[in-house]
Protein backbone atom coordinates (compact mmCIF):
# COMPACT_ATOMS: atom_id res chain seq x y z
CA UNK A 1 0.00 0.00 0.00
CA UNK A 2 1.29 3.41 -0.80
CA UNK A 3 1.57 5.61 2.31
CA UNK A 4 1.84 9.01 0.34
CA UNK A 5 -1.51 8.24 -1.74
CA UNK A 6 -3.25 10.43 0.49
CA UNK A 7 -1.29 13.15 2.12
CA UNK A 8 -2.77 15.47 4.03
CA UNK A 9 -2.84 18.83 2.46
CA UNK A 10 -1.27 21.94 4.39
CA UNK A 11 -3.71 24.79 5.30
CA UNK A 12 -1.53 26.92 2.68
CA UNK A 13 -2.68 24.90 0.28
CA UNK A 14 -6.65 24.85 0.72
CA UNK A 15 -6.64 28.31 -1.09
CA UNK A 16 -8.58 29.93 1.43
CA UNK A 17 -10.29 33.00 0.75
CA UNK A 18 -9.74 36.08 2.73
CA UNK A 19 -12.40 37.78 4.44
CA UNK A 20 -11.70 40.64 1.74
CA UNK A 21 -11.89 38.22 -0.94
CA UNK A 22 -15.17 36.30 0.36
CA UNK A 23 -17.32 39.20 0.25
CA UNK A 24 -16.08 40.12 -3.44
CA UNK A 25 -16.90 36.51 -4.61
CA UNK A 26 -20.07 35.39 -6.55
CA UNK A 27 -22.63 34.18 -3.56
CA UNK A 28 -25.13 31.15 -3.97
CA UNK A 29 -28.47 32.75 -3.88
CA UNK A 30 -29.46 31.44 -0.26
CA UNK A 31 -30.00 33.15 2.83
CA UNK A 32 -30.28 31.12 6.43
CA UNK A 33 -32.55 32.51 8.86
CA UNK A 34 -32.59 31.10 12.25
CA UNK A 35 -35.96 30.88 13.98
CA UNK A 36 -35.67 31.34 17.58
CA UNK A 37 -32.13 28.33 17.69
CA UNK A 38 -30.83 28.96 21.49
CA UNK A 39 -27.91 26.89 21.17
CA UNK A 40 -24.88 29.30 20.51
CA UNK A 41 -22.48 26.23 19.38
CA UNK A 42 -25.51 25.43 16.53
CA UNK A 43 -25.51 29.83 15.49
CA UNK A 44 -21.67 29.05 15.32
CA UNK A 45 -21.76 26.31 13.45
CA UNK A 46 -24.45 27.73 10.79
CA UNK A 47 -21.77 30.09 10.58
CA UNK A 48 -19.26 28.38 9.89
CA UNK A 49 -21.72 26.70 7.00
CA UNK A 50 -22.61 29.42 5.52
CA UNK A 51 -19.18 30.09 4.47
CA UNK A 52 -18.47 27.24 3.51
CA UNK A 53 -21.15 27.69 0.49
CA UNK A 54 -20.76 30.91 0.10
CA UNK A 55 -24.24 31.80 1.12
CA UNK A 56 -25.76 35.52 1.32
CA UNK A 57 -26.52 36.23 4.84
CA UNK A 58 -27.69 34.77 7.81
CA UNK A 59 -30.85 36.31 9.45
CA UNK A 60 -31.00 35.74 13.49
CA UNK A 61 -34.82 35.78 14.87
CA UNK A 62 -36.06 36.28 18.21
CA UNK A 63 -34.17 34.81 21.04
CA UNK A 64 -30.93 33.28 18.53
CA UNK A 65 -28.33 35.15 20.23
CA UNK A 66 -25.87 37.63 18.32
CA UNK A 67 -22.38 38.09 17.75
CA UNK A 68 -20.37 38.40 19.13
CA UNK A 69 -20.27 35.86 21.94
CA UNK A 70 -17.22 33.92 22.87
CA UNK A 71 -19.69 30.25 22.34
CA UNK A 72 -20.26 31.63 18.88
CA UNK A 73 -16.85 32.40 17.84
CA UNK A 74 -15.58 28.81 19.23
CA UNK A 75 -17.46 26.89 16.85
CA UNK A 76 -18.18 29.73 13.58
CA UNK A 77 -14.26 29.93 13.42
CA UNK A 78 -14.43 33.63 12.29
CA UNK A 79 -17.29 33.03 10.09
CA UNK A 80 -19.18 35.66 11.56
CA UNK A 81 -16.37 38.20 10.18
CA UNK A 82 -17.25 36.49 6.71
CA UNK A 83 -20.97 36.12 6.25
CA UNK A 84 -23.28 38.95 6.72
CA UNK A 85 -25.66 38.62 8.92
CA UNK A 86 -28.47 40.92 10.67
CA UNK A 87 -31.02 40.13 13.42
CA UNK A 88 -34.97 40.56 13.73
CA UNK A 89 -36.99 40.13 16.56
CA UNK A 90 -39.38 38.68 14.99
CA UNK A 91 -38.68 35.54 12.13
CA UNK A 92 -42.28 36.77 10.61
CA UNK A 93 -40.98 40.36 10.02
CA UNK A 94 -37.29 38.38 8.36
CA UNK A 95 -39.60 36.74 5.90
CA UNK A 96 -41.73 39.46 5.39
CA UNK A 97 -38.57 41.67 4.67
CA UNK A 98 -37.10 38.78 2.07
CA UNK A 99 -40.12 38.02 0.61
CA UNK A 100 -40.50 41.60 -0.51
CA UNK A 101 -36.93 40.96 -1.99
CA UNK A 102 -38.67 37.87 -4.16
CA UNK A 103 -37.15 35.09 -1.87
CA UNK A 104 -38.57 31.71 -2.10
CA UNK A 105 -39.38 30.88 1.65
CA UNK A 106 -38.40 27.39 2.46
CA UNK A 107 -39.32 26.32 5.94
CA UNK A 108 -36.66 23.38 7.14
CA UNK A 109 -39.30 21.37 8.84
CA UNK A 110 -41.46 18.03 8.92
CA UNK A 111 -45.15 19.06 8.16
CA UNK A 112 -48.18 17.65 6.50
CA UNK A 113 -47.72 18.12 2.98
CA UNK A 114 -43.63 18.71 3.21
CA UNK A 115 -41.59 18.18 0.17
CA UNK A 116 -38.93 15.36 0.29
CA UNK A 117 -35.36 17.08 0.35
CA UNK A 118 -34.63 14.17 -2.41
CA UNK A 119 -37.25 15.27 -4.71
CA UNK A 120 -37.17 19.59 -4.04
CA UNK A 121 -36.08 21.17 -7.06
CA UNK A 122 -34.85 24.41 -6.50
CA UNK A 123 -35.12 26.59 -9.84
CA UNK A 124 -31.76 28.14 -10.63
CA UNK A 125 -31.60 31.73 -10.26
CA UNK A 126 -34.27 32.24 -7.76
CA UNK A 127 -33.30 33.40 -4.31
CA UNK A 128 -33.85 31.21 -1.40
CA UNK A 129 -33.85 31.34 2.28
CA UNK A 130 -33.93 28.61 4.39
CA UNK A 131 -35.51 28.55 7.52
CA UNK A 132 -34.24 26.11 10.71
CA UNK A 133 -36.15 26.65 13.77
CA UNK A 134 -35.62 25.67 17.91
CA UNK A 135 -33.83 23.08 18.75
CA UNK A 136 -37.11 21.42 20.49
CA UNK A 137 -39.96 22.90 18.95
CA UNK A 138 -38.53 23.57 15.38
CA UNK A 139 -39.90 26.42 12.69
CA UNK A 140 -43.28 27.98 14.59
CA UNK A 141 -46.20 27.65 12.87
CA UNK A 142 -46.88 30.73 12.16
CA UNK A 143 -43.45 31.07 10.31
CA UNK A 144 -44.75 27.23 8.63
CA UNK A 145 -47.57 29.07 7.10
CA UNK A 146 -45.58 32.09 5.73
CA UNK A 147 -43.71 29.23 3.67
CA UNK A 148 -43.72 28.85 0.21
CA UNK A 149 -42.61 24.93 0.74
CA UNK A 150 -42.31 23.16 3.89
CA UNK A 151 -38.71 20.90 3.21
CA UNK A 152 -38.17 17.71 5.18
CA UNK A 153 -34.79 15.54 5.02
CA UNK A 154 -35.71 11.83 4.83
CA UNK A 155 -34.48 10.32 8.15
CA UNK A 156 -34.82 6.55 8.74
CA UNK A 157 -33.52 5.26 12.33
CA UNK A 158 -35.52 6.09 15.57
CA UNK A 159 -34.83 10.01 16.17
CA UNK A 160 -36.24 11.91 13.35
CA UNK A 161 -34.38 14.86 14.10
CA UNK A 162 -31.33 15.96 13.56
CA UNK A 163 -29.35 18.72 15.30
CA UNK A 164 -30.09 22.30 13.86
CA UNK A 165 -26.25 22.75 12.07
CA UNK A 166 -26.35 19.08 10.46
CA UNK A 167 -29.89 19.97 9.32
CA UNK A 168 -27.90 22.92 7.67
CA UNK A 169 -25.14 21.36 6.16
CA UNK A 170 -27.55 18.73 4.80
CA UNK A 171 -29.71 21.05 3.02
CA UNK A 172 -26.98 23.17 1.83
CA UNK A 173 -24.77 20.66 0.22
CA UNK A 174 -27.92 19.34 -1.70
CA UNK A 175 -29.24 22.75 -2.71
CA UNK A 176 -25.39 23.41 -3.76
CA UNK A 177 -24.73 20.47 -5.59
CA UNK A 178 -28.73 20.93 -7.73
CA UNK A 179 -28.03 24.31 -8.80
CA UNK A 180 -24.62 23.98 -10.04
Amino acid sequence: MDDNRFRKLLNEELGRKSVEEYRKAGKFPVTIVLDNVRSLNNIGSVFRTADGFLAEEVILCGITATPPHRDIRKTALGATESVPWRYFEDTREAVLHLREKGYRILAIEQAEGSISLDRFRPEKGMHYALIFGHEIKGVSQEVVNMSDHCIEIPQFGTKHSFNISVSAGIVLWDLFMKTR
